[in-house]
């Protein structure tokens, strides 16, 4: 194991969104400059990093000398070119590897590792043509879901096949590529786990989050997961034994769906922080952006407990429509928490901040939490 990287030490961090932000914020409180490199500028992360540069990811020139003026690299998001990350390798600490990347990159790579290591998943079929489409389906029944095998996100790339006669409607939108096709599971709910693993091996792992989503965009978290406790700890022991399999230096987060019969079955991986965790920056004592900050630079990794159950709600453009949201009427009750991301323009789909709310109870939360984003626009919940 190389030596830790201490702070007063640079960090690097390709992509410049929200969680890029987070993990700025949470590496600055312990001493460390940040670098952000993106192809945009004036970014959430930017906004809060020593140094922003702009640059496409494939001007590997201008990846190379961002990574000579770093320590180590991380991400913020994984879609990441290979090329990008083996540039950043030749000078700096690339943390998560390259071949961490490269499973969660592709949903096939992806589901053949974790069945390959034994993990449940949901049923899956290679698609290259409309030929492994038909046969697939043949298998699978209806419904079932079909992805692109690459690049997607938030319910981008992937259509819902109510029936086989609907072959011929959704295949020309996926001819030409590599795509998947999974059973659709009748889940009772979403859980996620945020896990992280140090330099030495070391793992720890917060408690299921439940996950509720709008228009394939996740709306609300809250934990602990309403889950019995035999499921929440089969679920934080496959997220451990992902993070050793995958050798994961960070964060990972592990999405589940849990069927009618209390089956755990992975969705996804996120090799970075996640969406779902933002709730552990209130909630626990060590959030999940200071767990990546710890392991990248191979400090022990704090504790993840969660002091008090808690619920977020993300904030998309949509509630600016209307007019600017009133801040003071969300945050009324003294256990919400507002987190915004410092995004110029809100669009319809775009997550500009969350809200957190602790409480006695995880329903108690996630009551308060939608009240006060309800409130920012005039509504009653």
């Amino acid at each position: 194991m190389s030596r830790p990287i201490p702070p007063g030490s640079t960090l690097g961090v390709l992509g410049s969104g929200q969680l890029g932000r987070m993990f700025a914020i949470a590496a600055r409180r312990l001493g460390y400059r940040v670098h952000v490199l993106s192809p945009d500028d004036d970014t959430p992360t930017g906004q809060v990093a020593d140094l922003e540069i702009r640059a496409a990811y494939d001007d590997l020139d201008a990846v190379a000398a961002f990574a000579r003026g770093v320590s180590v690299v991380t991400f913020e998001f994984e879609n990441v070119p290979a090329a990008t990350t083996a540039a950043c390798e030749r000078f700096a600490l690339v943390r998560p590897g390259g071949n961490v990347l490269h499973t969660s990159q592709n949903r096939l790579r992806e589901k053949s590792f974790l069945t390959s290591a034994g993990i449940p998943v949901t049923p899956f079929w290679p698609v290259r043509s409309r030929g492994d489409l038909a046969a697939a389906l043949a298998q699978a029944g209806t419904p079932a879901v079909l992805k692109t095998a690459d690049w997607g996100y938030d319910g981008k790339g992937q259509a819902k096949l109510a029936s086989a006669d609907e072959l011929d409607r959704v295949w020309p939108k996926f001819a030409g590529g590599e795509s998947i096709l999974e059973s659709f599971i009748d889940f009772q709910c979403e859980i996620s786990v945020v896990g992280a693993r140090g330099a030495d091996g070391s793992r720890v792992a917060y408690g299921p989050m439940q996950n509720s989503h709008v228009n394939h965009i996740l709306d609300l978290s809250f934990a602990p997961a309403a889950v019995p406790p035999g499921v929440a700890a089969e679920a934080i022991e496959i997220t451990r034994e992902i993070l050793r399999r995958l050798e994961v230096v960070g964060v990972l987060c592990v999405e589940f769906f849990v069927d009618r019969s209390e089956r755990l079955m992975v969705n996804e991986l996120a090799p970075r922080p996640h969406n779902s965790g933002h709730l552990t920056i209130d909630a626990c004592t060590t959030c999940q952006f200071e767990q990546q900050v710890r392991a990248v630079c191979g400090l022990p990794l704090g504790s993840p407990r969660q002091h008090r159950p808690a619920a977020m709600a993300n904030l998309l453009g949509e509630l600016w429509q209307s007019a600017p949201p009133n801040w003071p009427a969300a945050l009324a009750q003294g256990d919400v928490k507002l987190h915004l991301y410092g995004k110029a323009e809100p669009r319809i789909g775009r997550k500009m901040g969350h809200l957190t709310a602790l409480a006695e109870t995880a329903d108690e939360a996630a009551r308060r939490v939608l009240a006060a984003r309800a409130a920012l626009v005039g509504r009653r919940v």
